[in-house]
């Protein structure tokens, strides 16, 4: 069942923290509320998966720290995904405009097949970002090929969309398996410190 697995993927990165990074812990947020969920399918006008919301519903992000959940990546709040999707919107006709300028069209990205050859697309949303305008999304508007909740990278200055999972329950197993094999470790690096792939 999704509500448990969110649960207890939680308790498994939490009893990790405790015991390699205790200090993260006090990065993670309270959980999001109801009216904080419907907010973010408000505003981007997207149905958020299931699994997300539960998974919010347990920690509504990060405070935003040098301190990283997922290798340079922190997760982002409610209102921060509001924000970073509202900042792409804002800058996307000025990318535009600069591929017309250069091309004679817009730019386009380079994308797996099943993901949408935009630069950006307002059915991607972000969830995690690095601080440099990089972020994993859940691609809510996928070609045919693709399954939408499929989790993408996006870069802001590189043309790759690749899809790294097929949903977020996927996405979090591998991380939570990854975190218990010994793949991560603890960083305090100021620019890219938190839970870092060795």
């Amino acid at each position: 069942m999704i509500i448990f697995s969110m649960t207890a993927y939680w308790q498994r990165i939490e009893s990790w923290i405790k015991s390699n990074y205790p200090a993260v812990l006090a990065t993670l947020n309270a959980p999001a509320s109801v009216a904080e969920l419907d907010k973010v399918e408000s505003v981007l006008n997207a149905k958020l998966p299931e699994d997300f919301k539960l998974f919010l519903s347990v920690h509504n992000g990060q405070a935003q720290t040098h301190l990283s959940l997922f290798d340079g990546d922190s997760l982002l709040s409610t209102e921060d995904i509001i924000a970073e999707w509202e900042s792409w919107n804002s800058i996307l006709p000025s990318i535009n405009e600069e591929g017309i300028k250069l091309s004679g069209k817009p730019i386009t990205s380079e994308p797996d097949p099943g993901v949408r050859n935009d630069w950006w697309h307002t059915g991607w949303i972000p969830f995690t970002t690095d601080g440099c305008g990089n972020s994993y999304c859940i691609d809510v508007a996928p070609t045919s090929e693709g399954k939408s909740g499929q989790i993408i990278r996006m870069w802001h200055d590189d043309a790759n969309r690749p899809i790294v999972a097929a949903s977020l329950s996927e996405w979090i197993d591998a991380y939570v398996l990854d975190l218990e094999k010994g793949a991560y470790a603890p960083s305090n690096n100021l620019g890219w410190g938190g839970i870092i792939k060795k």
